[in-house]
């Protein structure tokens, strides 16, 4: 495990990069994140926070943003550890072929990401409590580790309900999506045919509400993208999202949704996202009793709802959430 001392933090907030050793395709691999915690010693609790799609770590602190756009920093201040990881393929994690980056060893890697916080790999702090965060592919994921593992205290999926807009699904990749290989910005992440990327200027329709949303946002998610692995991605939205994977989890559940999210919501995804009781009315058939899920509602957000104006307000919520399960 190696760590870096923050080169600059918010008031009261103190971030730094640690890399971590998980199993790749071919061997040991490398797992790069963000830990933010707050000022005034550690805590016995955090956040492991796993982004979506064509993202990395970025999602949960945009740079060149307000710090009001940001999860990690957010939490801090109110006193909330985070751990931002790089999915293996993204950021600075190590880049294996595409090929095998499949739910199964993304679901395994988190869950040995679990472990290192446990036993203190973190930032010197071994984590009593453990709650994992998803968004979108990333919620995914976070199911299937959740589901299989049983080895966290919570669950927080985000972008993600189990009727996925499939035509919105289907044009988006055909016409949004593009090879790594051909894109101006990442195209030195090297040729492997079946790493994608985002269109210039498609994140916008897919990820966004732009009535609810700053094209300075916009701008700093397009300099940030990332790649992902299209036969993972095929696996995470089957066993994932579509089959009944969170009927395995086994502890409280939190499920967030933007009511203008095009890829989950709406008439064609056979899903109400106008208020968190049609969404759970929906949902709930989907988990055990154990999960006790609870939903919430974001109006106005398209997919990627923490980096909408109103993005405050789901903080909120999930901060209430924690609070009210597990005194976090």
């Amino acid at each position: 495990m190696t760590s870096l001392t923050p080169a600059a933090s918010a008031t009261g907030v103190s971030c730094s990069i640690t890399t971590l050793p998980v199993t790749g395709p071919s061997g040991t691999a490398t797992m790069s994140g963000q830990l933010c915690e707050p000022s005034g010693g550690p805590r016995d609790s955090i956040q492991l926070l796993v982004h979506g799609g064509t993202y990395n770590r970025a999602y949960w602190d945009l740079p060149g943003v307000p710090e009001s756009y940001s999860y990690q920093r957010d939490m801090a201040r109110h006193g909330r550890a985070t751990f931002a990881v790089d999915r293996l393929g993204t950021g600075a994690s190590t880049h294996p072929p595409s090929l095998p980056l499949l739910i199964s060893l993304e679901a395994f890697n988190l869950h040995e990401v679990v472990q290192h916080l446990r036993a203190g790999h973190v930032g010197g702090t071994a984590y009593r409590k453990v709650v994992i965060v998803g968004h979108s592919v990333g919620s995914g994921i976070v199911a299937m580790e959740a589901a299989t593992y049983k080895d966290v205290d919570g669950v927080v999926l985000s972008g993600m309900t189990h009727m996925p807009n499939v035509l919105a699904l289907t044009l988006g990749a055909a016409l949004g999506l593009q090879p790594v290989f051909l894109d101006n910005v990442l195209a030195t992440l090297g040729s492997d045919p079946l790493y994608f990327t985002t269109k210039p200027g498609a994140r916008s329709g897919l990820f966004y509400d732009m009535d609810d949303a700053e094209q300075l946002v916009v701008d700093a998610d397009e300099a940030t993208k990332d790649q992902i692995s299209v036969p993972g991605m095929g696996t995470v939205a089957v066993f994932g999202i579509v089959l009944p994977t969170t009927s395995g989890i086994e502890v409280p559940v939190f499920n967030a949704v933007g009511s203008h999210d095009v890829l989950f919501c709406g008439a064609l995804a056979l899903r109400d996202c106008s208020n968190a009781d049609a969404l759970r009315a929906q949902e709930a058939l989907y988990y055990r009793p154990q999960a006790q899920l609870q939903t919430y509602v974001l109006p106005g957000a398209g997919h990627s709802l923490a980096l909408h104006r109103n993005a405050g307000d789901y903080r909120d919520a999930t901060r209430a959430w924690l609070s009210a399960r597990f005194g976090m």
